[in-house]
């Protein structure tokens, strides 16, 4: 399951530097996959649609701090604990309902983006 960032974000981007995928960004600006990861062409998302690796995409909030579910690996391979989740003030590092996904599934994701 990914983490993902609620309302109560405070906006300290204390999170951002914290994540090995890349995954979190600054609300406004624009992801793509490639963006700190390995991964180059054609990307199959978690949905099943494909895309550009490099493909600039549309900011998931353009008011606080987001997490792309398709780089979210909640840390696995990495630490112990989604460290978003370990160093967020407020405790606004959830995990995200939307998105189920098995520690094996996380770790062959964490694969395919740092190769």
């Amino acid at each position: 399951m990914a983490i993902k960032i609620t309302d109560e974000c405070i906006n300290c981007g204390a999170c951002e530097p914290e994540c090995p995928n890349n995954a979190i960004y600054e609300g406004g600006v624009e992801w793509a996959i490639a963006d700190g990861t390995t991964v180059k062409g054609s990307v199959t998302l978690m949905d099943g649609s494909t895309m550009d690796s490099d493909q600039r995409n549309s900011p998931i909030s353009n008011d606080i701090y987001y997490i792309v579910p398709e780089k979210c690996t909640e840390c696995q391979g990495f630490h112990e604990e989604p460290q978003c989740a370990a160093v967020c003030p407020v405790d606004c590092c959830i995990p995200d309902e939307m998105y189920h996904e098995t520690v094996s599934e996380l770790l062959a994701k964490k694969e395919k983006m740092h190769i």
